[in-house]
This record gives structure tokens, sequence and C-alpha cells, in this order.
């Protein structure tokens, strides 16, 4: 039975032109356009990061969400700039290390108001570069000298005195008290004026030896006292010296440090610390007054100034400009987070004190916020779970991660434990954030917060006018040829077709960024003045010569034969579908042949593709869907008592996805009937159990892949593709495409169910009543192309009674 022919989309249908009718007529140019101060469409993520900002609670952490490129990184810095820190009770803070007297491996943390740790350094190096040079003159003067050798003559009056009484005692036993060359004392009997010699000695009498051995042995017992005795003395002395000597250094301590103590008295730990300097420089005079260079050049040791380390002031943050810090981290290593102890070697000996420890990203972001890229952190071995650590306790201790991993006793520094106050902000895409919600149970209470941005934005006459002014943004900060408005207006449509919506545009702001970079250079090129329409084609046309080997490649065999297609004629059980090849940066449609063949059988359908595993999961269900619907229609009182094969011709790869069904469907039906199918005609669509069709993506591809075909096999003015529906406010097609439709070259034809798209392949009724959705009528139409079918398997279901259903 004829049918009356669906009618086929107009050009207007298949693309949205931009008219910019939300801006002045009098705007002519990005030049008259205020660049916007924030990314359009992302109200929802803005608001979410404006929450998590407000939060001083522990765990508001926010994780972005959004595939790279959609300004995602650009908003938040925007929005960050403008916001206002102190609305929380916010304050910023310098922070230093300074070597802990009582324990040098643990450096005591000093914290400061916001730009007073540079200060503070400053103040402290003047102050011991002044006690280096007025210590030693202290030291060096007649007053200091005549009273240091008061002291000394004390202490030799003593000793010599004491010498003397002894050396008359032993004079009187004719014993001699005398020196030796070595510094030691020695008893010598005498024989007049000249010692005893063994002979001399031997020849007295017994007596006479007996009390010169009594004698000397009572005086070696006096010697020995008197020793202990000048061991006391010079104790005394030594004491009595230290005390002057800190007594000297402490004027001068008192005089230099006065005004630093006053400066720095209204913050406690620096008092302390200052006060415990004091006392450390009464105990370490030496470092001062030592003439030994060699001896104290590892005390020296500094890649910074000349005077000792343990008195240097380490500022690890330092807050000089005011501003809430924040910190882009691009390599989020251990060490580039956490920070790091350094080692230094100084004349083949190795050390490391508190002034080698450097900052990490959360240091200069304690206060503000830190950005990280979600999978660069989980990359990368132990930053994970040092960041949930430093969240959870609201610390920041700077370990050794070389003990960690090795677990040694090794010597280290243990530094004191900053206060952590930042906002941690990851970016990272929706797979990334399932991964961590499924895994890592910390994840949700960490990062409260998710900050989804969106893919497209709706078309409306107020949202192109804030896409032309988002426009003008780039050019404004890229320094770019402006754009004139019919510019503007094509690269809107631009992003319409990036948002594969009619009604949508693109927030990939990098694309938009990367096109009008390409449009410019294109403009430049040709010395215009100004980025005009013709430009951005140009800029697109290049883009594809870039990315389109494939394509060339697939249209090649097309033109040399090699894949099998036919654009003209009718043929059984063959029909042209359509589907997307994608490569990492391009993709393109293209036709395929699909095939049914039918045999006498059980009624099963049979997916080739699925059974030599090249077909996928989506495949398999969208024949699934096809075969109960077939069934619906002809098998609903006895089995069909065929069997069919299906497949895709000279696939030699993976197919997937169900937007092939009803093309299938039509193939199958098509040989069931016997009823030939146009091949100057495609179809993509998908369709649900009831027949309706569903809606499919990359549809203007696909028309595009046919078109091209048709080209190159040779064009008639039947041609055309059948879509959803429902795919009608996704066009947005090539010019050349538009063009032929508007003179009646090319058709698209839009259907509702897969009745449509039956008729319009074979020319005549199908035979399905779309007015009982069930499709329960047990009998189609005889003229039908089911009723061609029907009357078909009836004569096989008599051949073969036991096929019926009892």
């Amino acid at each position: 039975m004829p049918i009356s022919p669906l009618s086929p989309l107009s050009s207007d249908q298949l693309y949205r032109s931009s008219e910019l009718s939300g801006l002045e007529a009098d705007c002519k140019s990005t030049k008259h356009l205020t660049p916007l101060d924030e990314i359009v469409g992302q109200e929802r993520a803005q608001q979410a990061v404006e929450f998590a900002m407000s939060m001083p609670d522990k765990g508001y952490n926010i994780y972005a969400i959004g595939r790279n490129g959609l300004g995602k990184r650009t908003m938040v810095m925007r929005y960050l700039d403008r916001y206002e820190p102190n609305g929380r009770g916010h304050s910023l803070h310098d922070w230093c290390y300074v070597i802990n007297f009582d324990e040098a491996r643990v450096p005591k943390v000093l914290k400061m108001s916001a730009g007073s740790g540079i200060e503070f350094k400053k103040d402290v190096e003047k102050f011991i570069i002044k006690l280096t040079k007025s210590l030693p003159l202290a030291f060096d003067n007649e007053m200091y000298y005549s009273s240091a050798e008061k002291l000394k003559s004390q202490l030799s009056n003593r000793q010599e005195s004491a010498l003397t009484g002894l050396t008359k005692e032993a004079k009187d036993t004719s014993i001699s008290l005398t020196i030796t060359a070595q510094g030691s004392y020695e008893l010598v009997a005498m024989n007049g004026e000249e010692a005893h010699t063994d002979e001399t000695f031997k020849a007295l009498s017994k007596k006479q030896q007996d009390v010169l051995e009594t004698s000397i042995v009572e005086l070696e017992s006096k010697l020995r006292v008197i020793i202990r005795q000048f061991t006391v003395w010079e104790e005394e002395y030594s004491d009595k010296q230290q005390k002057q000597d800190e007594q000297v250094a402490q004027d001068v301590l008192s005089h230099l440090m006065t005004k630093l103590k006053e400066k720095y008295s209204g913050i406690p730990a620096v008092k302390s610390y200052l006060g415990a300097m004091h006392k450390d420089i009464l105990d370490n005079l030496d470092l001062f007054l030592e003439d030994n260079e060699e001896q104290l050049a590892l005390s020296y040791a500094s890649l910074d100034k000349k005077m000792p380390r343990r008195y240097q002031v380490n500022v690890l943050v330092n807050q000089d400009d005011g501003k809430m810090p924040i910190i882009v981290e691009e390599s989020p290593n251990y060490h580039s987070i956490f920070g790091y102890i350094e080692n230094a070697t100084f004349k083949g000996t190795i050390f490391s004190d508190f002034s080698l420890i450097r900052s990490g990203s959360l240091h200069k972001a304690n206060g503000g916020v830190l950005m990280i890229d979600a999978a660069k952190v989980l990359e990368q071995p132990y930053v994970w779970d040092g960041l949930k650590r430093a969240l959870r306790s609201r610390k920041l201790s700077l370990s050794s991660l070389e003990r960690e991993v090795t677990l040694s006793g090794t010597i280290s520094l243990d530094p004191e434990a900053i206060p952590l106050d930042v906002k941690i902000i990851l970016f990272g895409d929706y797979q990334t954030y399932q991964l961590l919600q499924h895994y890592d149970p910390e994840f949700s209470e960490l990062f409260r917060v998710t900050a989804d941005f969106e893919d497209v934005m709706p078309r409306t006459e107020k949202s192109e006018a804030l896409y032309a002014k988002f426009i003008s943004s780039i050019v404004h900060g890229n320094k770019m040829l402006h754009c004139d408005r019919n510019a503007i207006k094509r690269i809107i449509e631009f992003s319409s077709r990036q948002a594969d919506d009619q009604n949508k545009l693109s927030l990939h702001s990098a694309d938009i960024a990367n096109l009008l970079r390409e449009s410019n250079y294109c403009a430049r090129a040709v010395n215009a003045n100004m980025i005009r329409a013709s430009h951005v084609e140009q800029a697109l046309h290049n883009h594809e010569m870039r990315v389109c080997r494939l394509k060339d490649n697939v249209m090649e065999s097309f033109i040399t034969g090699t894949t099998l297609i036919s654009t003209e004629d009718h043929v059984v059980g063959q029909v042209n579908a359509l589907s997307v090849i994608a490569t990492s940066d391009h993709q393109f449609g293209a036709p395929n042949r699909i095939t049914a063949t039918t045999a006498f059988g059980e009624g099963r359908v049979f997916d080739i593709e699925r059974k030599v595993d090249l077909g996928g999961s989506l495949h398999s269900k969208g024949v699934m869907i096809l075969s109960a619907y077939l069934a619906s229609l002809l098998g609903k009182t006895a089995k069909i008592p065929l069997t069919t094969h299906i497949t895709f011709e000279q696939s030699y790869g993976g197919v997937d996805g169900d937007s092939a069904t009803m093309a299938e469907l039509c193939a199958i039906v098509s040989s069931f009937s016997n009823q030939a199918i146009r091949q100057d005609v495609a179809i993509t669509g998908s369709m649900n159990q009831f027949g309706e069709a569903q809606p499919i993506g990359g549809v203007n591809e696909k028309i595009e892949g046919f078109f091209d075909v048709c080209t190159i096999m040779g064009r008639t003015n039947t041609q055309g593709v059948i879509i959803p529906k429902t795919n009608v406010q996704n066009l947005m097609l090539r010019s050349d495409i538009v063009e032929a439709v508007k003179k009646g070259k090319f058709n698209i034809w839009a259907i509702d169910h897969v009745s449509q798209a039956i008729e319009l392949l074979t020319g005549i009724e199908s035979g399905i009543n779309l007015d009982t959705k069930s499709n329960q009528q047990d009998e189609h139409p005889a003229d039908s192309v089911l009723g061609l079918a029907q009357a078909r398997l009836g004569e096989l279901r008599k051949t073969s009674p036991a096929s019926s259903v009892e």
C-alpha cells in the first residue's frame, strides 16, 4: 500500500544562527563590550565555593568536578581575588623557625603578625653582627686586662706562698723542691749544694738514708695536698674569670639587646626566645671571642650571613602583602606540599639544622587556599595520606619522608608543628571523584563541598549577550585583535555545535579561547585590523585539516571502492546505518552497511558482532530490544520460524552503542517481507520495546559523514538521512548541507517511531498501528510490510506445525 510521504526537515531546522539580539544594535565589535569578570553559566559551582570559603569549621574543603577546559581554576581564582578573608575573623601570620636552645633537634616555631617575620630576622641579624664586633672590643682594653691580671696575680701569689713554705721546710732537711722540664714537681736529696748521686747516697749511713727517705715521703704527702689546693684555687680563679667575662659580656648584651626586647615585648613567644638567646650567648662567648677561624668555621657556615648559625631566624612563611595567600601547586610531590629539611656540606662535614628547613605549598597557603589537581595528588606516593593527616589534625608537621619510608632510626630534626588553617580545592573529573568516594571513607569528611561545573548553559538572548562579553574578556586578556559582530555570532554558533544542541552553549572555555587565538593568527596573517567571520571559518578549517587524517583515510576507502557502499537502488535485507569514529581530538561520521539474512529456524536473532566478541554490551542490549519488539509484532501466537543473522559489513574493530537498533530492525523486516530498502537513505536511531525512536549522540557528524560519501559516490536529490525526532534540537550542521537541503538536493527526516522508518525505506505502509502503543494487533494489513512478512511466516509455519505455540 503506498503511503503519504513524510515531509523532510526545512533548512531552518538544521542550524540555529545567532542574531545577538540581546546586544545593542550599535555594538559593532568586542571593543564596545565590557569584559566579564566571571565565568558564565557556573552559578551553582560559584555558590558552592562561596559557601565553603565562608565555613570556618574543619572539613569544608572543596572538590571541583568537571572536564578540563571548563574554566574551573579561572572561576575560582577570580572569585578568590574578590573574596574578603576577614569576613570570617581571619588573620594572616608569618611563621619562623628558630633554634631550641634546650633541645636543638626540636626547633621552635614563632608565630608573628603578617609581614613582621623578615623584619624580626633582620633585627636579629643586625644585633648579632653588632655583637660580634662589640664583644671582642670589650675584652680588648686595659681595664679588662688589668682586672684579669689582678686575678691571675692573686692565684700566682697564693701558689707561690704555698710552695715557698714547703721549699724552706725541704731545705731544712737537705732536700730540694725543683720543677722538671715537663712542668712537674720533684723532691731531690742534696749533698751540700749538689744533688746526691747514687754513689754519694750509698756512701751515707743507713740512718742518714732513712732520714732523707722519710723526709721525702712526708714532703711528697704535703706537696700532693698543696697541688690539690692548686686545683681548687685554679677553679676559683676560672670561676672568677668567667664571672668577670660574663659581667663584661652582660654589660654589652644589655646595652645592645634592650631595644630588641622592647620592640618585641608584646609577642610572648619572641620575648621568651630572646631571653633564651641572651642566656645562650653568655654560655657560648667563645663563638664571638675565639681567634681560630678554622675551629669555628662550621658554627659560622652559612649561605646568608657571616654570623653563628644558631642565632639565625629562618622565616618559613612571609605574608608581607597582606593578601590572603592563593597557591596553585602544579607539581604536588611530598616535598613540594609539606616542605623538607635540607642537608648542607661544609668542608666534608654533612649537617642539618633549623635554618635548613624549607617551606612547602601548605606552609605558603596557610591562612588561605591551596589548589591542586586531584589526579596528580593521587599519583604521588604518600601525598594523599599526608594531606589527610594535616587536614584532620589541623597541624602541619614537617617530618622526613626518607625516615617514614625506610623506617630507620636515623637522627633528624623534629620541628614543632605549625597550626594549619587552610582551604584545599581539588580539581578533578567525575571518575576520580567516584573513586575517592568509594575507596576512601575519609574523603567525604574532609571534602564536604562539591563544586559541580556545568558543561553547557541554556542558549537565550541574554546568555548570548553574556557569551559575547565572555569572548570580549578573552580578547582583552590576551591582547588579540577585536572580533566584529559577525565573528562573535560565528563563535557562538561554534559553541552551540560543541554543545551538540541548538538551545545550549558550551562552557568549555578552553575550546573558545583556542579558536580565538587561531582566528587571531589568521587575521594577523593577512594584516587584518579585526577578526571577522571569515577568519573564524579559516581557523576552523585549519584545525580540521590538522586532525582529519583518519577521516581522509576512511573517505578514501569509499573513493577506491575498498569499503562497499551503495547510495542508489534498492536491496533486500541491506540498510545504510551511521556511526561515529572518534580519536583523542576529533570525531567524524561514516556510513556502515548492515545486512540481515534469514533462514528456517526458531525465531532467534544472531548478532554476529557479539558472537565474535566485536560487539559491546550496549549493542547487544539493542539487538535484544529489537528482538523483543519483533516478537511482539510477528510472534504473538506462534514462534517466528526464521532465524536471522545480522552484522556490520566490513567492520573489523569493536562495535558498541545502540544507535543502529532501528537500522537493524529495518534490515530484518526487509528480509522477512522480501521488500527492498532504499540505499540512497541512511538511518540512525535507537528504539525501545514499543518501537519508539530514541535520541542518539553524534547526529551532526553522522549526517555529515553520509553527505560526504554521497558526494563521493554521486549526488542525487533523493538522498538523505533518517534521525529520531528528539535529535532535531541537536542539529548544527555544516553550511553546505544546510544549503543542499534548502535547494532540495538532500533530505533529513525526523521520525517518532520505527514504523515511519520502515515506510520511508520501503515506500509502502509498515502495517503497524500506532494507536495501540503495545502493538496488540494480531493481524497486519496484507499489503503492508508486516502483512507481507506475516504471510510468509504463516506459510513457513504450515510446513512446520511443531513450531506453533500450544
